[in-house]
């Protein structure tokens, strides 16, 4: 029987691109996202590619219903042995003109939404003593990022989460690795102002966005038995442009 893995946020940009390249590691697959619609499309690529695949309506931030899509993917599916948290959201703006219901939602989505998807599919991974746990946090959380400030918190938030659950985990054979993404060419981004777009291309060594299928290879690395002895570990996915140790 194949490995199950749940994919948050997998409708588009590097979710996506994350469930893709699971699906042709040989990984079944349990998705997640807000866009129904589009999350149906992931589904039948990843059917067409000889695995399966079960899509879910859900919000990261509402713990009952991620409760529901365990008990559903455990009855069709099995136990999901990989969690990858995919799902996140931001919007720049400075700082001093966003408001609590702005910097409330930054953190449900990309922290507290992190924390309770893996704290869904936990169990089952420590009754099987095996696992990997995959966090996309952001190089804002490691560095920093002017225009984000909230979300860089958050996800600086989802770094330490990784580090700390790794120290808990490791006696159940389950690693918790996080990938720190840079500028990529998703959704999210490609909304923004050419000329910050351009700035930042310019920026990075190697000349260009990364794509989502740059931070798929990464999170693949992690979720495979390549890395069995890696864990706690912060993989910034940026072409350079950040380098700090």
């Amino acid at each position: 029987m194949a490995d199950i893995a749940v994919v948050s946020g997998s409708a588009s940009g590097i979710g996506r691109a994350v469930a893709l390249r699971l699906a042709d590691a040989g990984l079944d697959l349990v998705l997640l996202d807000l866009d129904e619609a589009a999350l149906t499309k992931v589904a039948d690529e990843i059917a067409a590619r000889g695995r399966r695949a079960l899509a879910f309506a859900a919000d990261v931030t509402d713990p009952a219903r991620l409760e529901d899509v365990r008990e559903q993917a455990a009855a069709q599916l099995g136990a999901p042995s990989v969690v990858v948290n995919c799902a996140g959201w931001s919007v720049i703006v400075p700082f001093v003109k966003t408001d609590a219901a702005f910097w409330q939602k930054a953190i449900a989505v990309n922290l507290t939404g992190t924390i309770a998807l893996t704290r869904t599919f936990l169990d089952g991974m420590i009754a099987a003593a095996r696992g990997r746990v995959i966090n996309i946090a952001s190089d804002a959380g490691r560095v920093g990022s002017t225009g984000e400030v909230a979300y860089a918190a958050a996800k600086g938030g989802v770094i330490a989460f990784t580090k700390s659950l790794a120290r808990e985990m490791a006696r159940y054979d389950i690693t918790v690795n996080c990938v720190c993404p840079g500028p990529t060419a998703t959704p999210m981004l490609l909304v923004q102002d050419p000329k910050r777009i351009d700035a930042l291309t310019r920026a990075i060594p190697l000349r260009r966005l990364a794509e989502p299928a740059d931070i798929a290879g990464a999170v693949a690395f992690f979720a495979g038995p390549e890395s069995g002895y890696i864990t706690g570990q912060v993989l910034s996915v940026s072409g350079g442009l950040t380098m700090a140790g």
